[in-house]
């Protein structure tokens, strides 16, 4: 199929920015995603009917067949949301989530507590930021709704513990990708002052953006800095009007299934199932890392195993032993067959609306990249600018770059070499400095993304409307983002890692003096 190319034109744009502003403007994510589609099917097939029907074809189609089998990594991701939609509610039905909220309230003794916990389950479950969003939001939320956290606090929670842990963490899908990118570069560029894993962990305190959108986190937990969309939210849930939105319709954790909860129901009936889940996922990642060296005649690594595994089905294989210890749970507590049936139906059934959103996600991520919109953007950086710009400048174009396409690892995989290529051309003293100031963009921006999939499975974990959390999110993220610009063109001029965090620091405490007076003076929050 021919198509059309805008690698070179400022239309390749179009799709990204027609399905980003229609979707916070009319709230409506499908119909703004479809149009977006649609928008750039026409114009790839400059507008022929019959090519842009033939095309929508494809794209279709390749959702579930990739080279002639199955898309493994879509429909293992798919099945994962499932299979996990299915042990939510199964944990409901055992009573496991009402005993485990009613323990948590007994030892979490206020709503700072409960948003500390889903805060330290964010940031010590860092495998995969997908399983991070929806695991701990399957743990965290009983908590959270009996202390009248409004849902919109947890997505975010969720979402800024999930990326930013798992780009600085090594021992993560995440990290292991990072680290074979990494190494390609040094290799091209021939640097063998540091090797790919020891050039990842110099980088990690200068990925400013996920070190101060952590801080952010546990700042706002704490201080309870509730500003922007955020206030009316938490307020509605302080006082137990709504711990959802308008969008959702979520009510709270025990309304949530329509699902009778079992009086037997301990602790165990919850923790149990979470941990096989994890224990499962973990393993089966680090087996089919292993499995894959193997496979190329190279000796085991736990770093090597993590950047060789097959994360679709390390969560496939994760979910399915997590089910069977659900099914286990209630089968023993005596449970009607038909009960156990019907409620595992509804909770696969509750993750429909979520996977919906993702296919649609996935199909405009394929438009973007036949638009060729990211090698567009990365022509902009392209010119004579000033070496000490070009950290902030990189942090700056990746975050738009994965904030039109809706990807960090694509932004990952364009910018990367880039950066690498930028500095063996300027300084290659810059050269980690760049690297880290893309890692940092692309996580900004996926945050701020209404189609990046992680910002969709956050608030998939949370149960909050995906808009919501989008817009909720969005002043936290941008403070994140100034910040760790200030700090970025602070290293560009001073060349130094300390001094960049010193300022950073400064930066912060004045974005949370002021996020604190935002949140207490008044103002309309119903």
């Amino acid at each position: 199929m021919n198509l059309v190319d805008f690698s070179s034109s400022s239309l390749s744009l179009l799709p990204a920015v027609l399905a980003l502003g229609l979707a916070v403007v009319t709230r409506r994510v499908l119909l703004s995603l479809g149009l977006g589609i649609f928008s750039g099917a026409l114009f790839l097939n400059d507008f022929s009917a019959i090519g842009t029907a033939s095309y929508l074809g494809n794209l279709i189609k390749g959702l579930f067949v990739s080279d002639g089998s199955i898309n493994s990594w879509n429909m293992s991701i798919v099945a994962f949301l499932l299979l996990l939609g299915a042990i939510t509610a199964l944990l409901t039905l055992s009573g496991g989530t009402r005993a485990f909220a009613e323990w948590a309230q007994s030892r979490v003794k206020s709503k700072r507590g409960a948003k500390l916990l889903a805060a330290f389950l964010g940031v010590f479950i860092f495998v995969d930021d997908y399983f991070n969003s929806l695991a701990v939001g399957a743990i965290s939320r009983p908590v959270t709704d009996r202390f009248h956290v409004s849902r919109a606090k947890l997505a975010y929670i969720l979402d800024s513990t999930a990326a930013p842990m798992c780009v600085i963490m090594p021992a993560s899908s995440w990290g292991a990708y990072i680290i074979t990118v990494i190494g390609g570069i040094l290799v091209s560029h021939g640097v063998t002052e540091y090797s790919p894993l020891s050039a990842f962990a110099h980088m990690i305190p200068m990925n400013f953006y996920a070190v101060f959108a952590l801080l952010m986190v546990f700042a706002v937990a704490w201080f309870q800095m509730d500003v922007g969309p955020m206030r009316r939210f938490e307020y509605q849930a302080s006082t137990g009007s709504r711990l959802g939105d308008e969008e959702s319709g979520h009510e709270p954790i025990d309304d949530e299934f329509g699902i009778e909860e079992s009086e037997k129901g301990r602790v165990s009936d919850l923790v149990v199932p979470i941990i096989v889940l994890i224990v499962a996922t973990m393993s089966w990642m680090v087996y089919s890392g292993a499995q894959s060296l193997e496979s190329d005649g190279k000796a085991f690594s736990v770093l090597g195993a993590f950047e060789n595994t097959d994360v679709g089905m390390s969560l496939l294989y994760g979910g399915a032993m997590g089910l069977l210890s659900a099914l286990i749970t209630v089968a023993k507590q005596g449970l009607a067959a038909s009960d156990i049936v019907r409620t595992t139906w509804i909770g696969a059934k509750s993750m429909f609306g979520a996977i919906l959103i993702l296919f649609f996600a996935w199909s405009i991520g394929g438009v973007i990249g036949d638009m060729a919109t990211g090698k567009f953007l990365s022509t902009l950086i392209q010119g004579n600018l000033p070496t000490q710009l070009l950290p902030v400048l990189l942090f700056l174009l990746s975050a738009a770059m994965a904030f039109s396409t809706g990807t960090s690892w694509g932004t990952f995989g364009i910018m990367l070499p880039i950066a690498g290529d930028l500095a063996g051309a300027t300084d290659i003293a810059l050269m980690l400095p760049m690297l880290s100031a893309v890692l940092a963009g692309a996580v900004f921006g996926d945050h701020c993304s209404p189609i990046s999939d992680t910002t969709i499975l956050s608030s998939t974990g949370a149960r909050c409307g995906h808009i919501d959390h989008v817009a909720t999110q969005l002043p936290y993220a941008l403070a994140g983002a100034l910040i760790a610009a200030v700090s970025y063109l602070v290293l560009g001029f001073t060349d130094s890692l300390s001094i960049s965090l010193l300022a950073g620091m400064c930066v912060f405490v004045l974005v949370c003096t002021v996020f604190g007076w935002m949140s207490r003076r008044p103002g309309k929050l119903a």
